[in-house]
């Protein structure tokens, strides 16, 4: 494998540092209208949102994977700012371009890539966790809108958002689960939208349950066509994973943990300095980088128009396995603090190693994310490695 970038792609490098040396620096504090600036001219430039055509606020540049590892790179070096995060930009985006019609672009896609508008997303229900396709909520069509009733639960920022993506059943007569449901845009300020806080063990609150009652979408705000739900979801779903899945977040992650190391003290010495912790720190070292050589490998076959094959099944599943091995050796170097809240009650004050607290308890929730870990199991182990489908509790012989 060459891992080497090559006379072009160095001198490109050359040509992001200089742009962020002229526009960004290295400034350590600031200001939002600073970062949107930052983010137009960056973008004018052709550095960020670079598969988003620019009618819909995006640069508009040819697909070319190295060139987007040299940007995230420099960016990095410098801390500038990067794209902004989230199910939005991350989920709805590249499923509306993939799937929706023009005026959906339009009216949605720049104004999430600027932050202006927050998403949700309607997926799972009390009775429809991992067996998504047997949800409930309903939506009929009358008069021009869709007449939506039902309830979603689990829904990351619904407290906040401007609007919702759901997938709703629209076809109850369909012949099967999966072809009766249809993709959804819906505001979350309307009537018959009640969004319930669910407090977490944490002390947060960014879940919640919706209950909808005759809430109501206009009948084209549909992505793709009726029935269509499962595939648009699906699109949907391959971005969640993909950002679940980012050795980026890893690679963030190892970092701090050897921060954290190098500042506890264990017996009056630093922790790093302690065999059982380095022996730790080498361990998650070993999965950090095969992970990014298997991105590697990934990105090479991509080049080069050949399948990955089955590494792709694998990355989610990976990424959430070391957020956890991670949160759990910060457990045990911080000690006592593990027993604080994350988020304290008085205002204004920031929480210490406690913090970790909140990394221990999110690596929980990231495993559900994106479909939960043991399904993502199931599916490398039935699609990628050809093993018989478990059935009824055990395996079919």
């Amino acid at each position: 494998m060459d891992l080497t970038f090559g006379p072009e792609y160095e001198e490109f490098r050359k040509e992001v540092r200089d742009f962020l040396a002229k526009e960004w620096g290295r400034r350590s504090d600031p200001a939002p209208e600073d970062v949107r600036a930052f983010r137009r001219t960056a973008t004018e430039a052709g550095y960020l949102y670079r598969s988003v055509p620019r009618r819909y606020g995006g640069s508009e540049q040819e697909a070319d994977s190295l060139k987007a590892q040299v940007i995230r790179q420099e960016f990095d070096r410098v801390r500038a700012p990067w794209q902004v995060q989230g199910i939005g930009v991350e989920m709805v985006v590249p499923t509306l371009l993939e799937r929706g019609e023009d005026w959906q672009k339009e009216k949605f896609v720049e104004a999430t890539l600027l932050g202006d508008i927050v998403w949700c997303q309607g997926y799972s229900e009390p009775g429809a966790g991992s067996d998504l396709a047997s949800l409930s909520t309903s939506a009929i069509l009358d008069d021009g809108e869709w007449v939506i009733n039902g309830q979603k639960i689990w829904t990351t920022q619904g407290h906040v958002a401007d609007y919702m993506f759901a997938l709703v059943r629209t076809e109850p007569d369909a012949d099967t689960k999966w072809a009766g449901l249809s993709y959804l845009l819906l505001s979350m300020k309307q009537p018959g939208v009640d969004v319930r806080p669910l407090r977490q063990i944490d002390g947060g609150a960014e879940f919640n349950e919706v209950f909808l009652t005759d809430a109501r979408t206009p009948a084209d705000w549909i992505v793709g066509g009726r029935g269509e739900g499962w595939s648009v979801a699906n699109s949907t779903l391959k971005h969640e994973r993909a950002m679940v899945g980012s050795v980026g977040r890893s690679d963030a992650l190892y970092k701090s943990i050897v921060r954290l190391a190098k500042k506890t003290e264990i017996d009056g010495r630093p922790a790093l300095e302690t065999p059982w912790v380095l022996e730790a720190l080498m361990v998650l070292k070993g999965y950090l980088e095969t992970q990014r050589y298997s991105g590697f490998l990934q990105l090479s076959r991509a080049l080069a128009d050949e399948p990955a094959g089955r590494l792709p099944l694998k990355n989610k599943v990976m990424n959430t396995d070391f957020g956890q091995r991670i949160a759990l050796l910060a457990l045990e170097l911080i000690g006592d603090s593990a027993q604080l809240s994350p988020r304290p009650d008085t205002p204004g004050v920031r929480p210490g190693e406690e913090k970790w607290m909140a990394q221990f308890f999110g690596s929980l929730a990231l495993s559900t994310a994106g479909g939960t870990a043991n399904i993502q199991r199931n599916i490398l182990a039935e699609r990628g490695l050809g093993l018989p489908r478990e059935t009824a509790g055990r395996a079919e012989s």
